[in-house]
C-alpha cells in the first residue's frame, strides 16, 4: 500500500510518501510546497493545488492521510489554514484518492507514543521508523508521520493486501457531484 501524507499549511505544505510492505513502512519521497507570501490568496491556494496534483501524479499513492485542523485562538489563521486544507483536499480528490484525517494528537501518539510530543521527537521517530540517514525537516516529517499514522490505523484487509496475501483491488477514480439549478 502506498500512502501520501499531507501536513497542510498556507505558507508551507509538507508531503510524504511511504510504502507499507507487511507491517513495515518504507520511505518513498517527501518535500515541502512553498506558496510565496507575496501572491494573492487565490494564487497561493492554486500553488498548493497544482503541486499536490503533481505529487499524486508522480508517486501514484493508493490513499491519502491529512492532519485535521485544530481550532486556534486566532480565527483568521484558522480560516486560512482551512482554505489551504481545502485546496489540498481538492487535489487529492481530483487524483481519485480517499482521504483520511487524523488529529495532531493521534499522529504523535501513533508515531512517538506520546500525543504531546515535541516536533523534534516526531522528526527523530520518523527517521528511525523509516531508517533514514538524517531526520527530515519539520513539515515533511509531519507529513510522513501522518502517513505512518494511517498505516497504523488502516484496516487489516488493506495490510494483508499490501503484503500480497489478498487479491488486489482495481483502483477506481470517482467523479461525483452534479449541477443543480
Amino acid at each position: 500500500m502506498r500512502i501520501l501524507g499531507i501536513d497542510p499549511g498556507l505558507r508551507r505544505t509538507g508531503f510524504g510518501v511511504i510504502d507499507i510492505q507487511g507491517a513495515t513502512p518504507h520511505y518513498v519521497a517527501s518535500g515541502v510546497i512553498v506558496a510565496p507570501t507575496d501572491l494573492p490568496l487565490a494564487q497561493r491556494l492554486k500553488v498548493i493545488l497544482d503541486n499536490l496534483r503533481e505529487v499524486a501524479r508522480m508517486h501514484e499513492p493508493e490513499i491519502a492521510a491529512m492532519e485535521k485542523v485544530f481550532v486556534n485562538t486566532n480565527p483568521t489563521s484558522t480560516l486560512l489554514l482551512g482554505q489551504a486544507r481545502g485546496a489540498a483536499m481538492c487535489a487529492l480528490a481530483d487524483a481519485g484518492l480517499e482521504v483520511h484525517e487524523y488529529t495532531a494528537l493521534q499522529i504523535k501518539k501513533s508515531v512517538v507514543g506520546n500525543g504531546h510530543a515535541q516536533k523534534e521527537q516526531v522528526q527523530k521517530m520518523v527517521q528511525y521508523l523509516l531508517n533514514l540517514n538524517r531526520a527530515p525537516a519539520s513539515d515533511p516529517a509531519d507529513a510522513l508521520a501522518c502517513a505512518i499514522c494511517h498505516a497504523h490505523f488502516s484496516p487489516i484487509s488493506q495490510r494483508l493486501q499490501a503484503a500480497g496475501q489478498l487479491p488486489g483491488k482495481t483502483r477506481a477514480r470517482m467523479r461525483g457531484g452534479r449541477i443543480l439549478g
